[in-house]
């Protein structure tokens, strides 16, 4: 089973001292940003802008919490409509396309199935599973992305089941605004690492961000991977928030179809400039499992991909083995077209 963490190896030729780095706590994991310039003052204030940028879209996109969204669900729960924020509206939008694209396997409006398998919380989720009629019971609501309606400041729906949960996005979309940010104030070679999810630019001096591939019940780096200029990198994995109950194992990447825990997978990793889109695909890839994740991957448009099922074979595009470099023997190594 694989695990994607940030690395960012030593390479020859490079200036220690003009990358400076701060951790920032957010969104349920320690945010890592990188920057690479001579002025330790534009590196600080990158740093602070980045830090209330994240702060502020953590406490309004909580799914239960006090926020703008924790007000939206509880209006669906009472049959009710909500104002919404310009901002707000368009990430709705663009989820809403992703959903469509991946065939309902990304579906941020199944919030209300997380919480009811306690994976929303800010807590490790400690089990049992829920029972089975609730699960059968939410799912046979069929909360989609296509209930939502979208009018002159407000938010409604017609399905009281659905509560968004923007868990397998809105990193992904905190990582690009803080790019965006740190680009504005003009430093181009920057990494945002959120919890082992990044986007990086630009480089290390005369040399590009390597990012190290590692196995988390092994040691050391199982493969690197050389940035090109701007890209992300997200894995979704069932290590990331899972429990053990009764002898079974449970994770938090749901099949909205099933409302149980995806299966047949370990491990997904997606690069592409977006990392919005690398983190909807890194789930939605997932749950379509090891028959079908290839179709999943052509039809949201990622074409760098690789995938880990439970026997531990490694399934990747040819375009994403190229860019790897292996740095330990590996498991079975299977190529795959998209169809």
């Amino acid at each position: 089973m694989l695990f994607l963490a940030v690395l960012i190896l030593a390479l020859a030729g490079c200036a220690r001292e003009e990358v400076h780095n701060e951790k920032i706590l957010v969104f349920g994991t320690i945010v890592d940003v990188s920057v690479r310039t001579d002025d330790a003052r534009l590196a600080g204030r990158g740093f602070e802008v980045v830090r209330a940028e994240l702060e502020r879209l953590h406490a309004a996109w909580r799914p239960q919490g006090e926020g703008e969204l924790g007000a939206i669900n509880r209006a669906f729960a009472a049959g009710a409509a909500a104002p919404v924020s310009d901002e707000l509206a368009a990430l709705i939008v663009e989820a809403t396309a992703l959903s469509r694209q991946s065939g309902g396997r990304f579906n941020p409006a199944i919030g209300g199935l997380v919480a009811l398998w306690g994976f929303g919380a800010d807590d490790p989720p400690q089990g049992p599973p829920p029972d089975a009629a609730g699960i059968e019971a939410l799912v046979a609501l069929r909360p989609s992305m296509d209930d939502l309606e979208i009018g002159q400041g407000s938010l409604k729906t017609a399905n009281t089941a659905v509560q968004l949960d923007f868990g397998a996005f809105a990193k992904g979309y905190a990582v690009d605004l803080a790019i965006g940010r740190l680009r504005a104030l003009g430093i181009e070679d920057a990494i945002v690492n959120a919890g082992g999810d990044l986007r990086a630019v630009g480089g290390r001096g005369d040399r590009p961000w390597r990012i190290g591939i590692r196995d988390p019940r092994g040691s050391g780096v199982l493969a690197s991977v050389e940035i090109d200029g701007d890209e992300s990198v997200f894995t979704s994995g069932d290590y990331e928030r899972a429990y053990e109950y009764g002898g079974r194992r449970y994770h938090h990447i749901l099949d909205p179809f099933t409302g149980l825990p995806a299966v047949g997978l370990t491990s997904v990793t997606v690069i592409h400039p977006q990392a919005a889109l690398a983190d909807a695909a890194a789930t939605a890839i997932f749950v379509a499992g090891p028959e079908e994740w290839a179709a999943a991957a052509r039809a949201l448009g990622v074409e760098l991909v690789m995938v880990v099922d439970d026997a531990g074979t490694l399934r990747m595009t040819p375009r994403m083995e190229k860019r790897l470099h292996f740095e330990q023997d590996v498991p079975r190594i299977v190529l795959e077209e998209l169809p």
